[in-house]
């Protein structure tokens, strides 16, 4: 476990994390400064329980605001597949009358040339 320490208004707090989460450690405690910094600003000294409240639950709304778009992004996302999907679907059937559709062209090509040459069908082949 590594061992930073974070200052969190005007505080020093030492922490544990894994190894290598330090820099991202240190920046969500930059973060959570600041939020802690900005009620102050607005607020004043309303006393340090009061801010760090305050401070998660702006931060609970936030997530809570993006959880909501995430959701709304992979609703959009999976519609958007099942529309792909259909697409293929349908693609792949006009793809089938078509390929049906020119060989049946194709024979009645053959059965038209044959007739024209006198032939039969069957002597074509």
């Amino acid at each position: 476990m590594a061992q930073i320490t974070v200052t969190i208004d005007g505080k020093a707090y030492r922490m544990a994390c894994e190894e290598g989460q330090e820099d991202h450690l240190t920046q969500l405690a930059d973060r959570l400064d600041r939020y802690v910094g900005h009620l102050k600003g607005q607020f004043g000294e309303i006393g340090d329980l009061r801010i760090t409240v305050m401070a998660g639950i702006m931060i609970m709304d936030e997530l809570s605001e993006m959880t909501r778009k995430v959701s709304a992004l992979e609703a959009e996302l999976a519609s958007l597949r099942s529309n792909r999907d259909g697409s293929i679907e349908v693609q792949q059937r006009n793809e089938q009358v078509l390929v049906s559709t020119i060989g049946e062209l194709a024979a009645r090509i053959e059965g038209l040339a044959a007739k024209l040459n006198g032939r039969t069908p069957a002597e074509i082949n």
